[in-house]
């Protein structure tokens, strides 16, 4: 019998494992989602439950280091955050997109998320840009749900570009063929 208590415990733990990547994943997306959307109307609590109370979100390197800077807690990131909530927004349009995903438990009960993103921003003033970068971010488990404790990013490229939306025609087949 204690071999069967064994399987179970194994895969109730094997459960938790699953759950906490996937409530990670979601929290994450959450995040790029609101930042695809920041403006004046933006809520700042939602944006801030994303992220335990002494977190630290901080850029990398030696571009991002300096373009970012590092806040360390809740308040701290949410009024950085805020400041890109303006009118006119600050990002006209903008897209994150993520790939290469590694996630990691520590002993510790934390997990350990690795991407790839590329963000596709025009900024108010029309500007536009291909931008790329490695994320590193520790979740922590806080009053009952998954957050972002760390958050490191850290840039792999950035370049001016043209227009995304340009009016051109976009090619499809002939009709027919």
């Amino acid at each position: 019998m204690s071999d069967l208590s064994e399987i179970q415990g194994e895969i109730l733990a094997r459960l938790d494992r699953l759950e906490a990547e996937n409530a990670c994943r979601r929290c994450l997306s959450d995040y790029m989602d609101i930042c695809d959307r920041l403006d004046a109307e933006t809520d700042l609590d939602a944006l801030g439950a994303l992220f335990t109370e002494e977190a630290v979100w901080g850029g990398a390197g030696d571009r991002y280091a300096k373009d970012f800077g590092a806040h360390h807690g809740r308040a701290a990131i949410i009024g950085w955050l805020g400041q890109f909530c303006t009118t006119p927004p600050h990002f006209a349009m903008n897209a994150h997109f993520l790939s290469s995903e590694a996630i990691t438990h520590s002993d510790d009960g934390t997990v350990t998320g690795r991407w790839l993103m590329l963000q596709t921003p025009t900024f108010h003033d029309g500007q536009s840009f291909l931008m790329a970068a490695r994320l590193e971010i520790d979740f922590a488990h806080e009053a009952g749900a998954w957050r972002m404790h760390r958050f490191s990013t850290r840039n792999l490229y950035a370049r001016p570009v043209g227009d995304w939306n340009a009016p051109a025609q976009i090619p499809a087949p002939a009709a027919g063929h």
